[in-house]
């Protein structure tokens, strides 16, 4: 169980350097208690002080959706798509507490605000009938992060994620409304989840519950990721050590396993009929938004 600190943010919304394809990302928490051994925003936690535990001190930000709301109604706020839980999952433990995401849902419904929500966790299915709401007025994409079928693998990579199979009950759920539906697959662990068996499963999966897409990702290491994640093999699996230590020599994986990788990857995806692009889905969308003369709910 996270120790939970309550604090104020200047700003709900983030603006990032690139512009597409989205611009803005909305974090509720710092920190994450799913403990995912290759969580990238191990670093994040710096910022707000030593001697804090990622995984353990929660920080959440409680007026959030009051300076969302001045965001949103600001007369330059141009309605573009927000991404939401970019670095800390929104639908982690805390947010069972907290509920702010019901809150921040009614400001993107009253403010027609488009948006992506990533996540690893079932609870996000307690806010269906807003994110169905939501998706009736504007673009919204539900992803499932997941990366192994194995639960006995997924419990030591992900230990406060919720199993595999009900990610892909949210995906199956959230399918039959207007949202987008998306798998990450990611991160993709060399020697762990990558064997052609796991991938098969994972799309197997995925086209059962008729993604709109599937986004695969290869694992990066670097900071205080990479040392954690490497302690992490050295004490669960030890014997891939040396070989994790060697394929990562820099941040990414030595490009002669990545060309390997998704040379099979891609031939499963294709096999399945998935599509591998998720802005295509949020460009028609938004399109239909934009233009009066063309439906909603055309070809969805």
């Amino acid at each position: 169980m996270g120790q939970y600190h309550e604090i104020t943010c200047q700003s709900a919304c983030n603006r990032l350097k690139r512009k597409t394809p989205y611009r803005w990302d909305l974090n509720i928490y710092r920190g994450c208690a799913h403990g995912c051994c290759y969580c990238y925003a191990l670093g994040s936690h710096k910022y707000v002080g030593d001697g804090t535990d990622f995984y353990r001190d929660i920080y959440v930000k409680t007026n959030i959706a009051e300076q969302l709301e001045r965001q949103l109604s600001a007369p330059d706020w141009q309605r573009e798509v927000v991404n939401i839980g970019g670095v800390t999952d929104s639908y982690q433990p805390a947010e069972a507490q907290y509920r702010l995401m019901p809150e921040i849902l009614r400001l993107l419904i009253r403010y027609k605000t488009p948006a992506i929500i990533s996540t690893k966790s079932a609870l996000v299915l307690r806010d269906y009938d807003l994110i169905d709401e939501l998706s009736h007025i504007t673009y919204v994409n539900i992803a499932e992060t997941i990366t192994t079928m194995d639960e006995g693998l997924r419990s030591k990579l992900e230990p406060g994620a919720a199993p595999s199979a009900k990610r892909f009950e949210v995906l199956r759920a959230f399918r039959e409304t207007r949202a987008s539906v998306g798998l990450h697959l990611m991160p993709i662990i060399p020697h762990l989840t990558d064997s052609r068996e796991n991938m098969d499963a994972l799309l197997q999966n995925a086209r059962d519950c008729r993604v709109h897409y599937v986004l695969p990702g290869m694992m990066y290491l670097r900071g205080e990721t990479r040392q954690a994640f490497l302690s992490f093999v050295q004490r669960e699996f030890p014997a891939l050590h040396a070989e994790m230590v060697t394929l990562y020599k820099t941040g990414g994986a030595e490009r002669h396993y990545k060309n390997g990788f998704y040379e099979m990857f891609n031939a499963l995806r294709k096999q399945y009929g998935l599509s591998n692009s998720y802005t295509k889905p949020m460009q028609e969308r938004l399109q239909r938004v934009e233009d009066p003369q063309i439906s909603l709910f055309d070809g969805i």
